[in-house]
């Protein structure tokens, strides 16, 4: 059959709408504030093959698995095994999951006795057991330190609950009560998604919405085709060193060829480290959501081409087995997806800044600054556990300063606001501010990383903390400057000064560890990466350098030493010395 313009479009923005939705009642019906103020999770619809036709993308970093995570399920229980009211969940990072929290769970869609398609979505549940409450373990050296392994199981068979398997899962977790509302938030998604199909079906006959689904597939490979095709074919490669596993000391590196032939492209990892013994390890699904998140970012960066598998065809990659871009059995991987993944998409923007470097930004924060703690709460007696991150600064580009305190790229999610955190959790929060002269300098500068203090209100806490970019900082582009690094310090009870978490605990790395027990009245105080510099600094117009110290993102001295604007307070405000200013510029011109 023919299908016009018009119905093709009505089809496209139905299923759009019904992936929104879904992801509406995750967030309206979650208990763990990921879910409720983080939206780490994402929402799908995929027809009957496990092709991607619909998504509410909350998290960037879970577009690489969506194309293969719930084809890979049909194609090891095989297509028989599922029935009218089933719901599938598993999280193993061996069979196409991100890493061990994060959970996908998928339901057959049926009209009638005729298969339709699959519901699903991927979320970050924030406790799964492990060794570490909040199941981020920075010192785990194999996946059976990182939390509760499920292959594919069903939840909710033919609609009745597999009691023995919710029986497992709530055991092996710290917060069943939490991780129950936040799986049937999930199972309800997915209930409603093929109630709203359903309804679709009664509109258009499903043989009409397949066929329109696989033009839509078709149309957006043809436009991702052609974007490509407008890029200069070539090769193009960069490499980045990572400061450690939270293991060892030691760093490792990552390397990377794109290559750009016509209408496809396709990133080669190969003389990449071989996986590490810690949790900064890729799962090879990770490694292709930082390269569709790249490709994308160059591309169609205003997400105009309708979001399917039809985009990812003619994107490919190559990520050896048993390096850190694609661990094997029994390496660990929970530090992968959330610290490695974001450095990767810089990576493959600093190699793609050679063939257009206008479309690209200097290197983000990278870190999704992971703060995880547990214990007894002191005013209900519960047991509680948290996985908070914060906001870092991203690169500049070509037109603009980076973003201030945003939660890494490939993630996307809000922080939590102050109040919701004080109010379910033993911390008084003493600050919380963006750090001056965070930013990478430039002529459009880096974007500014938060830091926040933090004072125990209860007994004990148990804190892990994963953190990067404490010694290797975020490069600046075409002579902009890299960003600031992060940091981890804490002040005991009766002590006078901050002290690394080396110095207070004889932890093997400053910013990743686990399992620390901090007492009444101690604080923390952490600082989060900055995002790197875009173009020369002295070529910054001065009136924005001005701003920028009125606004205390960059402080007097740096105005002149990274800028060569100098600045002078007057009559309680700042003004730029115009002849100064133009002096030590001249000055720099004929240095060079």
């Amino acid at each position: 059959m023919t299908i016009d313009t018009v119905t093709l479009n009505i089809v496209h923005n139905a299923l759009t709408n019904i992936a929104s939705e879904m992801a509406l009642v995750m967030l309206k019906t979650s208990y763990s504030t990921i879910f409720n103020e983080g939206l780490d999770f994402t929402t799908v619809l995929l027809d009957r093959h496990g092709d991607l036709i619909a998504e509410k993308n909350y998290t960037p970093s879970m577009m690489g698995a969506i194309p293969h995570t719930v084809k890979w399920a049909v194609e090891e229980k095989g297509i028989a095994h599922f029935h009218p009211g089933d719901v599938l969940v598993h999280n193993d990072c061996y069979r196409g999951g991100c890493h061990l929290p994060e959970h996908m769970m998928m339901r057959p869609m049926f009209v009638g006795d005729r298969l339709i398609g699959f519901a699903g979505n991927i979320g970050h549940v924030a406790e799964i057991g492990g060794k570490a409450p909040g199941s981020f373990a920075a010192d785990a050296t194999d996946i059976y330190q990182e939390g509760l392994r499920l292959p594919p199981v069903k939840l909710i068979d033919r609609g009745e609950y597999v009691e023995d398997v919710w029986r497992i899962v709530l055991a092996n977790h710290r917060t069943p009560r939490n991780t129950w509302g936040d799986f049937h938030a999930m199972i309800g998604s997915l209930e409603m998604a093929e109630r709203r199909m359903r309804e679709l079906s009664e509109r258009y006959d499903p043989a009409l919405i397949e066929q329109a689904t696989a033009e839509l597939m078709d149309y957006s490979e043809r436009r991702l085709r052609a974007e490509i095709r407008e890029l200069p074919d070539g090769e193009y490669s960069a490499s980045m060193l990572v400061e450690d596993d939270g293991v060892t000391a030691d760093p490792f590196e990552i390397k990377v060829t794109i290559v750009i032939d016509g209408d496809e492209i396709i990133a080669d990892f190969t003389g990449t480290s071989p996986q590490v013994r810690g949790p900064m390890n890729c799962t090879v699904v990770v490694v292709a959501s930082a390269i569709y998140n790249a490709v994308f970012s160059v591309t169609d960066p205003h997400s105009l081409i309708p979001r399917n598998s039809g985009c990812y065809r003619p994107v490919k990659f190559i990520a050896p087995a048993g390096s850190v871009v694609n661990v094997v059995h029994p390496g660990p991987c929970v530090g992968g997806n959330t610290d490695l993944q974001p450095k990767l998409i810089d990576l493959l923007l600093k190699a793609l800044s050679k063939a257009v470097p206008e479309r690209v930004a200097a290197a983000s924060g990278g870190s999704s600054s992971n703060f995880l703690f547990g214990g007894v709460h002191p005013e209900t007696g519960a047991y509680y556990t948290n996985y908070h991150f914060d906001g870092h600064g991203t690169g500049g580009t070509i037109r603009k300063d980076g973003n201030n305190g945003e939660v890494t790229r490939h993630s996307n999610c809000r922080n939590t606001p102050i109040e919701v955190f004080e109010g379910r959790y033993p911390f008084r929060t003493l600050e919380y501010r963006l750090k001056e002269d965070s930013g990478g300098p430039g002529e459009h500068r880096g974007g500014l990383s938060t830091t926040r203090t933090l004072e125990v209100i209860a007994d004990e806490i148990t804190l892990s903390c994963l953190f990067d970019r404490a010694k290797i900082p975020g490069w600046g582009l075409f002579g902009g400057e890299s960003g600031g690094l992060s940091q981890l310090l804490v002040k005991r009870a009766g002590d006078d000064q901050f002290r690394t978490f080396v110095e207070a605990f004889n932890t093997v790395s400053p910013t990743k560890f686990t399992n620390v027990q901090l007492k009444r009245s101690d604080i923390v105080r952490y600082v989060t990466p900055g995002g790197g510099g875009y173009g020369d600094p002295f070529r910054r117009d001065p009136d924005a350098v001005l701003t920028d110290v009125r606004n205390g993102w960059v402080s007097v001295g740096s105005a002149q030493r990274d800028y060569g604007v100098v600045i002078a307070e007057r009559d309680g405000d700042y003004a730029i010395d115009e002849a100064a200013t133009a002096e030590i510029r001249a000055g720099r011109e004929r240095a060079a």
